[in-house]
């Protein structure tokens, strides 16, 4: 059944976008396209920040100018959806320039999502909502590729299979366990602004998971009271936050009795020496001991998150 998945076809990333041979082949070229005829592609999900980066890619363009084309396709109402080069036509923007340079292409929906998502998931130090959302577009777009009629009953039971394992398809290319993007995608269930607590690290990732389950309502609520507390729930307090959800029982007062239980104190442990020495040469100093000992918990603690995952 994974195998089935893997067989989609679809036009890969190289054939549709490289500008190169591919694109004089077809007769295309790289046109100068006014900053005020890009538009940003509908529902882009990453942000394009005035930050250091920015302002090191501004310099670059005022010295060099572009170096890689965008990728556009052309709008019913006029202009062009950029696809690609968002983050480029800002740093135009800043640097005082009047056109970017472009290649179009004429792609439909679907095409045009794979490419955005794939083309900025390369990024590093990609925000929570970035990923949740960019892998819940690739998603919805593999599973629409994947459901349309094949032209008979059998090749649309076999298109119909293949969609349950688009989750996979992303995993497989973007190198991410499979339930990992499953959490992810999790995170457009939140509210905006926990949301954006997340990606501000006010909220961290296994928490905010849990809350997503959580109906709008009752995350309205919650929110409310975490401002009123100056609190953020631990994941323990979380996953205790959505079994009362799922029960039905999830109020204010139970919210409040969570978030306000005392912690325990933190476990104490006492290693004997006399009971290490028996695992380790006589040489070992205490230092010595002690960086075997982090490095096989480390080894535990990945191996029980790839069990949990």
């Amino acid at each position: 059944m994974k195998s089935s998945a893997r067989n989609i076809q679809m036009t890969s990333y190289d054939d549709l976008f490289s500008v190169g041979s591919p694109a004089e082949a077809a007769g295309e070229k790289v046109q100068e396209v006014p900053l005020g005829e890009l538009f940003p592609f509908k529902g882009h999900p990453f942000k394009v920040l005035d930050d250091e980066a920015m302002g090191e890619m501004v310099e670059s363009v005022k010295l060099h100018g572009v170096l890689v084309p965008g990728i556009a396709r052309p709008r019913a109402e006029g202009g062009y959806e950029l696809i690609a080069g968002h983050r480029r036509r800002h740093a135009l923007e800043l640097a005082g320039q009047d056109t970017m340079p472009v290649v179009i292409r004429d792609l439909d929906d679907d095409e045009a999502t794979l490419f955005m998502v794939d083309s900025n998931l390369q990024r590093e130090n990609l925000l929570p909502s970035e990923k949740a959302w960019a892998y819940k577009m690739k998603l919805d777009a593999i599973k629409r590729k994947a459901g349309r009629p094949a032209g008979n009953n059998s090749g649309q039971v076999v298109q119909n299979l293949r969609k349950k394992f688009s989750v996979e398809i992303i995993a497989d290319e973007s190198g991410e366990n499979f339930k990992q993007i499953q959490r992810y995608i999790r995170l457009t269930e939140l509210l905006p602004e926990l949301l954006q607590m997340a990606d501000d690290r006010k909220l961290p990732f296994n928490p905010a998971v849990e809350l997503s389950y959580l109906t709008k309502e009752e995350q309205g609520q919650l929110l409310e009271l975490m401002k009123n507390l100056s609190s953020v729930p631990s994941l323990e307090q979380a996953k205790r936050l959505k079994k009362y959800s799922q029960d039905g029982k999830l109020g204010r007062d139970v919210m409040d009795a969570i978030l306000t239980e005392e912690n325990p104190p933190p476990a104490k442990v006492t290693l004997k020496s006399g009971r290490l020495k028996q695992y380790f040469p006589q040489s070992y100093t205490r230092e010595q001991m002690e960086e075997v000992i982090f490095s096989l918990l480390e080894v535990w603690k990945k191996d029980r998150n790839d069990v949990n995952a």
